[in-house]
């Protein structure tokens, strides 16, 4: 048995001083004080909180975009994730066209199992919608995939308003999820010809061929949805008009949109290319906005996109053409101390929201609960103890992210993953890895609307 003393433990309504013991790859008690015996693991976890682990719903590892594949796999980009304090993720797994769902979702479990570091999860990304993708939408519920993606933008991956609103009718009769990546890919392909032909070939071009009406003007159908990575205001207030309406709409961002803004596509030579992705990084004022619904409760999840590739032979593929810079950034390890840092340790949120955001809601959203996402007798022992006093600086050269840049490099933070345990067994200890592979994938259940 293995035990944490003395910590102060967070769940999305409140804290409390508490022991907790795991056994099984199970949380098998927690009280005021455990008794010890001779053959049990002890860890001191005073000033210490003691989080459900914490979940990121949103990455892309070992991803083909058809030119070049992400710099983390499974085994770099979860063995990053353990170390900042994560313990699960929900990758993409993505349809080719002309392929199957079934497919797909072999390949990834190939490129995850055995590999991943931490628990793995799978959305499907639909991006050839026929007769036979729509029969096996039912198989992929009793595999355990029971959210998916679909999008309105990039060539090669999105689909059509009609195919829409035909995915959203046979999810909803499924319990099945949505994700949108909401941006208007007719408009963004028009507006990227355009600064091409001005002669706006360098990284500045970028968010003025995604300005914030591409995100907003991509409508959400009268079914529950997700808009993944929301970036603006204006996308803000469309979430906004949805839900006045009845609509159920859950929402994700990222620490990129809440902690950095357009003015790095200023930067001198081709540094800009660093924080191409989509959407862009866009104005201080979107900022601000989508930090002031964080504090107001109107987002429910914080993932991060994570979707790296290395500035040196991947970015610079776009050196003379914007368009040929592969869209994304790192973030997986630095998630939760940059979301401690900006709002917890600056006392703009308690700790539980910060819990509810970064485990207990994506856990209770994609269907983990209460396996994951809570500390109780029963679930599973994904554990987090965070330093809340630690001071440190971000950097490329000591993160473990497969990738030669990070987009919040110099960054010093308040906040680090003491101890990270994933299903009982310690895999991180202040933020170096002591276990690898450890990490299983996680079956879903469908959603009753």
């Amino acid at each position: 048995m293995y035990v944490i003393q003395n910590g102060t433990l967070v769940s999305a309504e409140r804290t409390w001083r508490a022991d907790l013991a795991m056994e099984g790859g199970k949380i098998t008690a927690i009280a005021p004080k455990i008794p010890i015996s001779p053959e049990d693991q002890v860890m001191d976890a005073s000033d210490c909180l003691v989080f459900p682990g914490f979940i990121d719903p949103h990455t892309h590892l070992d991803m083909d975009n058809g030119v070049t594949v992400t710099a983390d796999d499974f085994s770099s980009g979860t063995l990053a994730a353990v170390c900042g304090g994560t313990t699960t993720v929900i990758d993409f797994a993505t349809q080719d066209r002309g392929s199957s769902l079934a497919q797909a979702l072999t390949l990834w479990h190939k490129k995850a199992e055995g590999r991943s570091s931490c628990n793995y999860a799978f959305h499907m990304a639909i991006t050839d919608w026929n007769e036979n993708t729509r029969r096996e939408l039912g198989d992929m519920a009793a595999a355990g995939v029971t959210s998916l993606k679909v999008y309105l933008a990039y060539d090669a991956l999105r689909i059509d308003d009609g195919q829409l609103l035909d995915i959203l009718g046979e999810c909803r009769s499924l319990g099945l999820q949505i994700g949108c990546h909401c941006e208007n890919g007719n408009v963004v392909s028009l507006l990227q010809k355009r600064e091409l032909a001005r002669g706006k070939r360098g990284p500045a071009a970028h968010p003025i061929s995604r300005p914030p009406e591409v995100e907003a003007e991509a409508s959400l159908a009268n079914c529950p949805v997700t808009v993944v990575h929301l970036s603006s205001a204006a996308g803000l207030e469309e979430v906004r008009r949805a839900r006045a309406r009845g609509q159920t709409v859950w929402v994700e961002t990222c620490p990129q949109y809440l902690l950095l803004d357009d003015s790095r596509y200023q930067l001198p030579g081709f540094e800009g290319a660093k924080y191409v992705m989509s959407p862009p990084l866009r104005s201080s004022a979107d900022r601000e906005a989508l930090c002031q619904a964080v504090r107001n409760g109107e987002v429910d999840t914080i993932a991060t996109d994570h979707c790296s590739y290395s500035f040196a032979g991947q970015k610079e593929l776009g050196r003379e053409d914007f368009t040929k810079i592969p869209n994304g950034a790192p973030g997986l390890e630095h998630r939760p101390a940059l979301f401690f840092h900006q709002f917890a340790a600056s006392g703009l949120l308690s700790t539980e929201r910060m819990c509810a955001l970064l485990s207990e809601n994506p856990a209770r959203q994609y269907g983990m609960y209460p396996r994951k996402g809570v500390l109780a007798v029963g679930s599973d022992a994904d554990v987090t103890v965070w330093d809340p006093k630690a001071v440190w600086t971000i950097s490329a050269a000591s993160q473990h992210h497969n990738v030669d840049y990070t987009p919040y490099e110099g960054m010093t933070v308040t906040g680090k993953a003491k101890a990270v345990f994933i299903n009982g067994v310690p895999a991180a200890q202040d933020g170096e890895p002591v276990r690898t592979g450890m990490g299983r994938y996680v079956f879903r259940n469908a959603l009753n609307y």
